[in-house]
């Protein structure tokens, strides 16, 4: 089986689609493939398809739902006389489980890919980190099941998904600026801070991606921004790490043209 949560949902069997059309059968697929391989209880699934408001219906829809989703697995499993809708999902004491081993799943690729991208810029392999977690990013396909009505539970996992996505992008443009890749970075960093105006990491990246790339009115200016921003939205100034930064630059600190782990001493970026 293959599943797909890092952009609109996708789950196949033998290539073929078992994703319904129907919002609410389409929010229990996703939360059992969210859960893939482990036991996904009754109250969980009810709380995410009704929230607060379970009708007293609610037992008999959701094994409707589960039959729909069995029946599109059938078909899938046409070709396939050693394996039954059942083998798939399925039925275990006070719950469901979606059997996806052996298969593969974006969000289990993401996390392996951006641990592996994680220890090799712990190990100064900037090059290895860059790459790996490039792969990872390049798994998603837009925002974490953008196409699926969220409940509860599905919000904080996505929401968990995209924060984990934001770190691997930080730190991969944290390597590329190792890397003396300041020139390249500056256009995705402006996109990103614009997305993100008041994301101080981020801001951070791009003002030494300006800096080091001849541009340090611009460096000043996206500064400028954020400390704008934060006072305008929040009532606080930027952080004294920013500040910081925001200083060196003034004067020109010749620690700003090192690579990040050899200015570190001096400047808190």
């Amino acid at each position: 089986m293959e599943v797909g949560l890092l952009g609109p949902l996708v789950v196949e069997e033998q290539g073929v689609s078992v994703v319904p059309s129907a919002h609410k059968p389409r929010t229990v697929l996703a939360l059992l493939a969210l859960h893939a391989d482990r036991i996904v209880t009754v109250p969980m699934l009810m709380e995410e398809v009704w929230g607060e408001a379970v009708p007293r219906s609610a037992a008999t829809t959701l094994q409707t739902y589960i039959l729909q989703l069995r029946r599109l697995l059938e078909t899938a499993l046409r070709n396939d006389p050693d394996r039954r809708a059942k083998d798939v999902l399925v039925t275990r004491h006070g719950g469901y489980l979606l059997e996806v081993q052996p298969g593969w799943s974006d969000v289990t690729e993401f996390n392996r890919l951006a641990d592996a991208g994680r220890r090799a810029f712990e190990l100064g392999d900037d090059r290895s980190a860059s790459h790996l977690l490039g792969r990872a990013l390049g798994l998603w396909r837009g925002a974490a099941l953008v196409d699926i009505q969220l409940g509860r539970q599905l919000e904080f996992e996505v929401l968990g998904l995209e924060e984990a996505r934001m770190s691997a992008l930080e730190l991969r443009i944290e390597a590329d600026l190792r890397l003396g890749r300041h020139s390249e970075l500056v256009r995705e960093l402006r996109v990103l801070t614009a997305r993100h105006p008041m994301q101080e990491n981020l801001c951070i990246q791009l003002m030494l991606a300006l800096y080091r790339s001849g541009s340090g009115s611009r460096a000043l200016d996206a500064f400028h921004a954020l400390r704008r921003t934060l006072n305008e939205e929040l009532g606080i100034e930027p952080s004294h790490r920013v500040q910081r930064l925001h200083q060196a630059i003034l004067c020109g600190d010749p620690a700003l043209d090192l690579p990040n782990g050899q200015m570190s001493d001096r400047l808190p970026v």
